[in-house]
Order: C-alpha cells, then structure tokens, then sequence
C-alpha cells in the first residue's frame, strides 16, 4: 500500500457513481462506461479504487478499472456498513459514503478484485435464470392444485396453466443442457469426482464448483463452511450469557439449501455422514442439527476431492478430513 498515492471511494447506484478521494473530494460521474472513462482520465494511474458489492450495479465499473490495468477492491456491504457503525457515521448520503469508503480504504489493508472466468459468471446467469423459472413453475403447479381442489380440471385456464408448466419444463431443461456443457468443459474431472460423493448429484456439484471457482482460493474446508454459512457460531459473554450455538447463515443460500436438501440423502448412503447423524442424533440432539453436520461433512468431502485430486474413497479419511 505504500506505493499508493489515494484511496478512491466510490459509491454505487444503478445511474450514478459518487467518488471521493482526499486529494480531489467529491465528484459525481455516470455509472456509463462514459462515466468510467471520465474516473480514469480525472484519477493517477497509482490510485487504488474501492467500492462496495452492490450484487450487478458495480460490475461493469470493476471490470472496466481492471481492464485498465488499475488497482480495484470490492468489499463487502456489511463491513462497510460496520464500519461505518464504528465511526459513529450518523449522515446517510451518497457523498458521505463514498468518503468513509475511502477512509475505510485508508485504514484497512485491501485485498485487490479481480473478475471471475467467463464460464463462471455465465453459469451464474444460468443459474439466476433457472431460480427465475423454478420459482414461476412453483407458482404454476400452486394455482393449478388449487383450482383443482375446488373441483376444476378442464377449460381454458387449465389448459393455459399447463401449457406454461411444459414451456418453463422445456425452458429450464435448455438452461440445465447449456449449465452442464460449460461445467464440463472447464472442470468437467473436478465435477465428475464429486459427483462420486453419495448424496451430491448433478446440480449440487456444478453448484458447488461455480459458487467456489473449483474451491481454487479456499485454504481449508472450515474457510468453505464459513463462506456457505454453515459453521457454527457460539454467542456466549460472562456467566450469564449462554446463547445456543448456530450457523451462521451468512452466505450462499441457495448452495446451502441443496446441501441441505442432500444431507437426506447422505445421512443413509454416506457412511461418514451416517456416522455423523447416528453419532448427534444419539447424544440427543436434534434430527435438524444432525443434518446440519452433515451438509458440513458434504463440504468438507468436497473439498477434500477438489485438493487432492482424488475420487471419493469410504475408507480414506486423511483426504477428506483434510484442515
């Protein structure tokens, strides 16, 4: 960082990009690549630009900044807003955002951004598409159950309704086709070893793999628990504080409902995960906590996979029980 002349603070919004750096102050630019062209002719090329995760609106910036050769952070929403809480941060404006972004920037060592594969960001457009349809055939089959249980089973709406469930069916199944292709293409042996887990199929594994990038920058499966949200946390202060132990639930919950949804299947045809399950539910524990342990114990043997190189193996526990 010494080499750093500024921090620049940027604040996104879907149309505009509130800058701050302590050199310049304040400027306000569009968020249009005309806009990024203006932040890059306005600011030294030795400037470290920082901004929060605002899910798709800061993309386009980020990438256009590291196309440029320039140094990017993108750092998470909730330790911004933390430390903002920490400086007794009462005004709440796009200006004064962008400026404790930049003190944050000063004052806390950054980790540099840079974009994901091509073939990840397009499976998670997948993804986002396939969520979409999977939530519209909810709803489809929900209306069509309901008009039958007021008796109706014939006439046009029926038939309307049914006709969509098939086009989302075949829709989806496009979308599923495309998912698989790019998964096998980029990481088509990683993907075929974990799905030799009991208990993870298709879905989860290329799941798995492009939530985590094939696991390339997690150092230990504990860092991959904890970026799902599923290592427990312990909420205990003094003598008279004693909160029950729970995951955290910060994290990818879509990865964590189909380990979830897994942890069913495992808990019969895994025999760690069997062992696991019998083991909690034995000392009393509840049946909901012991599947719990159990997607942990999926991510754990995957990652384990993904490290070693190897298949899933029943009797081979120093892989998969690998810190």
């Amino acid at each position: 960082m010494s080499k750093i002349k500024q921090i620049i603070g940027i604040d996104v919004s879907k149309d505009t990009l509130d800058v701050y750096s302590a050199l310049h102050g304040s400027k306000h630019y569009s968020n249009t690549p005309k806009g990024f062209k203006s932040i890059c002719k306005d600011f030294s090329l030795d400037s470290h630009f920082v901004m929060e995760f605002t899910g798709a609106y800061h993309y386009q910036l980020a990438v256009y900044l590291y196309e440029q050769n320039l140094c990017v952070s993108v750092v998470n929403l909730l330790v911004i807003k933390r430390f903002m809480h920490m400086k007794l941060q009462r005004n709440k404006t796009d200006k004064s955002d962008a400026k404790m972004i930049s003190n944050y920037g000063e004052e806390q060592e950054l980790t540099t951004w840079k974009p994901l594969p091509k073939y990840i960001e397009d499976s998670k457009q997948l993804y986002s598409g396939l969520e979409l349809y999977s939530k519209q055939s909810t709803a489809l089959k929900n209306q069509l159950h309901s008009l039958k249980s007021r008796g109706l089973t014939t006439g046009l709406l029926i038939r309307s309704l049914k006709r969509q469930l098939n086009s989302l069916k075949a829709e989806m199944y496009v979308l599923e086709t495309e998912l698989e292709k790019l998964i096998k293409e980029h990481q088509g042996d990683l993907y075929a070893r974990i799905k030799t887990i009991p208990g993870i199929g298709s879905k989860t594994a290329s799941l798995l793999i492009v939530s985590t990038d094939g696991f390339k920058d997690f150092e230990s499966n504990g860092q991959v628990s904890s970026y799902f949200g599923l290592a427990p946390t312990e909420r205990s202060s003094g003598s008279s504080i004693r909160g029950r132990s729970r995951i955290s639930k910060i994290g990818n919950n879509k990865v964590r409902n189909h380990l979830f949804m897994c942890s069913f299947t495992a808990c019969k045809c895994n025999p760690q995960c069997k062992s696991q399950y019998e083991r909690i539910v034995n000392k009393g524990k509840s049946k909901k906590l012991a599947l719990i342990a159990v997607a942990n114990k999926l991510v754990k043997q995957a990652y384990g996979i993904a490290k070693s190189d190897l298949a899933y193996d029943p009797n081979y526990k120093s892989v998969l029980m690998k810190r």
